[in-house]
């Protein structure tokens, strides 16, 4: 079975009915962590049945040929939002859940250029470029989201599921792992059936 988290997804519709002759196209992006690019079936992968994603490759555009900043959340995530290079915009490597560090909030980004432009936006899944209200999605040019601030493997639970108690494992001094809708938790992730 694979398991992978989608990482960075959101969606931007127009704020125009579909219907009209010169309708904008809908855009929706989906960054993925630790997905390879062979691994879809649209892009020839044998291992994992991903009907879903091979009816977007169909129906949509399919890029061959994409090149991240950096092979780490945050930095990836800050230079695609921000068409900088991440160090450009002062994100390197993967930000941790008690990092003072976040993207600035004067950066422009591609979903407040569409929202300009009379997208409806949101976004889903893992941010990871703060983790706290006004460095989240929806002070960036998102009208919705829900998700992870940070990455799901960033809490204090072991990787059998149970809370980890021994003080003296770095994974303990993670906060708990917060479900979010806008910028207020709506549920915390306790267990693996949860993630």
């Amino acid at each position: 079975m694979m398991h992978f988290l989608i990482a960075f997804y959101f969606i931007i519709t127009p704020g125009i009915a579909q219907k009209e002759k010169h309708a904008k196209p809908n855009v929706l992006i989906i960054l993925m962590d630790d997905m390879g690019y062979g691994d879809p079936e649209c892009y020839n992968g044998f291992s994992y049945h991903t009907p879903q994603i091979n009816k977007l490759a169909a129906e949509g555009m399919r890029f061959t040929h994409f090149y991240a900043a950096q092979a780490t959340c945050s930095a990836s995530r800050a230079a695609l939002l921000t068409g900088c290079y991440s160090n450009r915009v002062g994100i390197s490597g993967a930000m941790m859940p008690w990092s003072n560090l976040a993207l600035n909030p004067t950066e422009e980004t591609i979903a407040s250029m569409l929202k300009k432009a009379g997208y409806h936006t949101g976004m889903v899944g893992k941010w990871h470029l703060g983790a706290k209200a006004p460095y989240l999605p929806i002070h960036y040019g998102f009208d919705e989201y829900l998700g992870l601030p940070y990455s799901n493997d960033m809490w204090p639970v072991d990787y059998d599921g149970k809370p980890i108690t021994d003080t003296t494992d770095k994974k303990y001094r993670y906060p708990k792992l917060p479900l979010l809708e806008g910028d207020q938790p709506v549920r915390y992730i306790q267990t693996l059936q949860d993630q």
